[in-house]
């Protein structure tokens, strides 16, 4: 019996709007716009090689439309009335279009009259008689009627944008209902888009649940008039003939003559040489050079199998799919309720265990947790069910005269059995703050859910400003609820005549504090649900969520510094700052602030006349480090000084004085502060203070990490990954010379000397290293230039051989481009999105800018979410081997830092490594090893 025939079906005329807007205007030789026409053949080539990996088709045809026209406007004239005419720019290239799907040697099928979603359907459903399997590429709503199995054939779809399949269960999910009934649905929530009228008012959750109870849009309709009297019963009454003859809109025509048979969509391979003529023609020389290089991988992963597409979960259109948000009432402060008697906590708390869900916020003297008093805790069981609950309000003066309030030792006593139970969810905004305020009373709260950190999963890097980049509660709160929280300045005003918050009058901190837990609650309703419609849910749940009590622990351990050795560092970066700001005011001729930018630039463009100087809008030279280092390197002695003498100045500014001034005055150590959503590739930020920054290659850095000491018969252990964003590139490349060099062990930048250079010596070695990382950043070829010291053509050279030596890195940065530049976001091999707003942007330096990020985003954000899993993991594997006397401390960027009893190094080592080496699985299984580096001493620096 001959093998199983599988049709593919392109629905090409949604990648051509698609390749529209997600590239900036281009036009080829001969002036003719082609921005369309080289995005489309880019996709097209994508699907044609995942699809090559994957159990490909056995037939294939590209669907297009004819024109604007067909025959629903016979029926409803204002049928896609609204839509308007294609862009001037876009219409020379819908041929050009079709002749790059003929330079496929793929059918290009159209026909006057009929929508593309017709013959589609048509052709699925020929070919689904005969026993053939269908799979449709397309998220377009209208075709899922046509899913499900019959006659021995299965149609389903694929959704290249999320590299998803969607079948059945799928659609059930999307639409509450089983394929067959899509149709019925859709005429009653009607399409704006293609202006299907459908019922006014009626959206699609009330849709699905309408045809889901009653079986079909008749019954559905014939049951208005047993409704009691309401809006929806009106409007289905009212409406009927609107939705009846949506319904016919909807429903796709599955009889149309076939233009081509089927046996002529049967793929034979694509021949290059009509490809190759209509890239040359039209100038794609990238896609040109890609396609003699050859650009076949057949045993690259496959991400268009279906059960590993659907950890994905990406959703691209997040409004247009998106159910509306829950109706609340405006935000009422006057309903906010005091709690100042034993009797009313008692309430409260008996009405929160029964709520199951509550939005939980501290208030406190300070926002430095660990040093923090607790002034009052405020909860929400709902919209406007909120109250305050004072614990700490009275003037500083001992004789200062007190509001009436519960004794702080007794109402934590009783909020601590519904903080600590697992049958109430506890819902915060930043809650690893509030965990460590309530650490220090012993309550261990659990289980929790974080407004903040949901928010980042779903939308890092959509908002770059604000609080948190956009995830701060007011933020949220504006964008999410319309509405303007109460502002702490407002209440405790600002500089000399501020007051703490325990000072502020009840009526008015009830009003601030259960409005935050208020806002809280509602956030948490409005973006919990978008986690599973939006594919946020598998990074939230495995990787954040399961983080915030770990960063909280580690923060709360804090690190022991050495003050002394601070204070001689202090002292010796202050003579020789000294020392060097002698020597530039001696090479400058005169004395000046050399931390002032104004009189540096004078100084170096006007007295010395340095050439190159810019004057920005204040007026003034700019003297950043760019300017510095191009200065230095022209021969400008004066700049290379300065350059020393920021450092130095820095360093001491921030580490070696702040360092001290950090020391918790209880603890004796230091207290770093961790962000979950300081960075929006998922990385963590650390501050007050920045431990982060701290130069790791340079002796001077080297020695503030010296400073970082343990307790007594303590020592401290690093353990850090070796060169995992490039195992990542590795693997998510597929490059296999990469990848085995990895799995042998070897020097991967002598590797790469050899493979780039034909040689290994100390100068090919460093460049090799400095061109590995920076591909991964998207570096440009004066950027390369600048690096290496070379000319930027020579940069090009460099990189055109690294591609070709190492083609899956190419690759995968053009179809990481391609689709950021479609659906506005990237990746993780974890599902975590980082959006990219101005990915398409007109502005050439933001839109570059946006493209390197994109680049590096999917493999940076990566290896921090394998750091994080690692974290969360390892304080449950130290405890089962018996090593809870360990206790991890820091987390910078790649590396972990512990402090270990001495006499258990040996036994330690092991633990940390396995669960560092395995924390991808089981989620992501990686074709390269992850290596990690261990060592211990007696500092941070020892431990290197």
């Amino acid at each position: 019996m001959s093998e199983k025939q599988h049709l593919y079906l392109v629905d090409g005329s949604a990648y051509i709007f698609r390749a529209y807007h997600r590239l900036p205007p281009l036009t080829d030789p001969q002036g003719t716009p082609v921005g369309a026409v080289y995005g489309y053949t880019t996709m097209l080539w994508k699907l044609a090689e995942d699809l090559d990996r994957a159990d490909g088709p056995t037939h294939l045809a590209v669907i297009l439309d004819k024109d604007s026209k067909s025959f629903r406007n016979d029926i409803y004239p204002a049928y896609k009335a609204n839509r308007p005419e294609p862009p001037e720019d876009l219409r020379p290239q819908f041929p050009l279009i079709r002749d790059a799907t003929r330079a496929f040697s793929l059918p290009c099928i159209e026909e006057q009259g009929l929508e593309a979603d017709d013959l589609i359907a048509s052709y699925a459903r020929v070919a689904q008689a005969q026993g053939w399997d269908v799979t449709i590429v397309s998220s377009d709503k209208d075709l899922m009627q046509l899913v499900g199995e019959r006659d021995g054939g299965k149609i389903d779809m694929l959704d290249t944008m999320k590299s998803q399949r969607i079948y059945i269960e799928e659609v059930e999910a999307k639409f509450g209902v089983a394929p067959e009934l899509v149709g019925d649905v859709l005429a009653l929530m009607g399409d704006s888009v293609d202006n299907i009228p459908g019922i006014f008012g009626v959206g699609p959750k009330t849709a699905s649940k309408l045809i889901a109870e009653h079986g079909s849009l008749t019954a559905a309709l014939d049951s208005a008039d047993g409704m009691k009297t309401s809006k929806l019963k009106e409007r289905l009454i009212e409406h009927r003939g609107d939705a009846e003859m949506s319904r016919v809109l909807v429903t796709l025509k599955e009889d149309c003559t076939l233009p081509q048979p089927l046996d002529e969509f049967k793929l034979d391979g694509v021949p290059s040489e009509p490809l190759a003529a209509f890239l040359e023609k039209h100038g794609f020389t990238s896609l040109l050079r890609r396609l003699g290089a050859g650009s076949g991988s057949p045993d690259r992963p496959n991400n268009l199998d279906r059960e590993k597409a659907q950890t994905l979960g990406a959703q691209g259109d997040v409004e247009g799919n998106r159910q509306p948000p829950p109706e609340m009432p405006d935000i009422d402060r006057s309903s906010y309720a005091t709690v100042s008697t034993r009797a009313e906590l008692d309430t409260w708390i008996e009405r929160a265990f029964a709520a199951r869900t509550i939005a939980v916020d501290t208030e406190t003297s300070s926002l430095d947790a660990i040093q923090a008093d607790l002034v009052g805790v405020s909860l929400a069981l709902g919209p406007n069910d909120a109250c305050y609950i004072p614990l700490g309000h009275g003037g500083s003066d001992m004789f200062a005269e007190r509001p009436e309030q519960i004794d702080r030792p007794e109402a934590l006593a009783a909020l601590k059995p519904l903080l600590e139970s697992d049958a109430v969810l506890k819902v915060f905004q930043n809650a690893k703050y509030d965990l460590n305020i309530l650490a220090k009373h012993d309550i261990a709260v659990a289980p929790i859910d974080d407004t903040m950190i949901v928010s980042f999963a779903l939308d890092a890097g959509r908002s770059e400003q604000g609080i948190g980049g956009g995830h701060g509660m007011d933020e949220l709160a504006d964008r999410h609820l319309g509405h303007k929280c109460l502002t702490f300045k407002e209440l405790c005003g600002t500089g000399k005549k501020a007051i703490p918050f325990g000072e502020v009058p009840l009526d008015k901190a009830t009003q601030y504090a259960a409005e935050d837990a208020d806002v809280t609650w509602r956030l948490h309703r409005l973006l919990k649900p978008r986690l599973a419609e939006e594919g946020g849910t598998k990074v939230y749940e495995r990787v954040d969520r399961p983080l915030i009590p770990v960063v909280a622990r580690m923060e709360r351990r804090g690190i022991k510094v050495d003050r002394a050795q601070l204070a001689r560092l202090s002292d010796e970066f202050a003579g020789e700052t000294a020392r060097l700001e002698g020597e530039i005011h001696t090479m400058a001729g005169r004395e000046f602030a050399v931390g002032s930018p104004k009189q540096l630039g004078d100084v170096l463009f006007e007295e010395l006349g340095h050439r190159g100087g810019r004057k920005g809008k204040s007026g003034q030279y700019s003297t950043d480090q760019a300017v510095l280092e191009r200065l230095s390197g022209e021969g400008a002695p004066i700049a290379a000084k300065v350059l020393e003498w920021r450092q130095l100045a820095k360093l001491k500014s921030t580490y070696t004085d702040a360092l001290q001034e950090a020391i918790n005055p209880d603890t004796g150590r230091v207290h770093t502060s961790y962000s979950l959503v300081g960075a929006q590739t998922g990385r963590l930020s650390s501050t007050d203070p920045n431990l982060q920054n701290i130069p790791i290659r340079t002796a001077i850095g080297r020695q503030i990490r010296e400073a970082f000491v343990p307790e007594a018969g303590h020592v401290l252990l690093a353990a850090d990954y070796s060169q995992i964003e490039l195992r990542l590139a590795a693997h998510m490349a597929d490059v296999g010379a990469l990848k085995e060099a990895f799995a042998a062990g070897e020097d991967i930048h002598n590797r790469t000397a050899l493979e780039m250079f034909g040689s290994v010596d100390r100068e090919t070695r460093a460049r090799a290293k400095t061109i590995n990382f920076a591909i991964l950043y998207g570096i440009s070829r004066w950027g390369l230039a600048g690096r290496l010291g070379v000319e930027p053509d020579e940069a090009q050279a460099m990189i055109d051989t690294y591609f070709q030596r190492f083609p899956g890195i190419q690759r995968y940065i053009l179809e990481t481009l391609e689709q950021v530049r479609g659906c506005g976001y990237s990746q993780t091999l974890f599902g975590r999105k980082t959006w990219f707003p101005r990915i398409n942007s007109k502005n050439q330096a933001e839109r570059q800018g946006s493209e390197r990020a994109a680049i590096n985003a999917p493999i940076q954000g990566t290896s921090a979410d394998i750091i994080k899993r690692a974290m969360v993991r390892m304080d449950p594997a130290l405890e089962e081997a018996g090593l809870g006397k360990v206790r991890m401390l820091l987390q910078v960027h790649d590396e972990l830092v512990f402090e270990v009893p001495e006499g258990d190094v040996e036994a330690a080592s092991p633990v940390i490594e396995r669960v560092m080496a395995e924390a991808a699985l089981p989620a992501v299984e990686l074709s390269v090893p992850l290596g990690i580096d261990i060592g211990s001493g007696m500092s941070w620096d020892a431990a290197h």
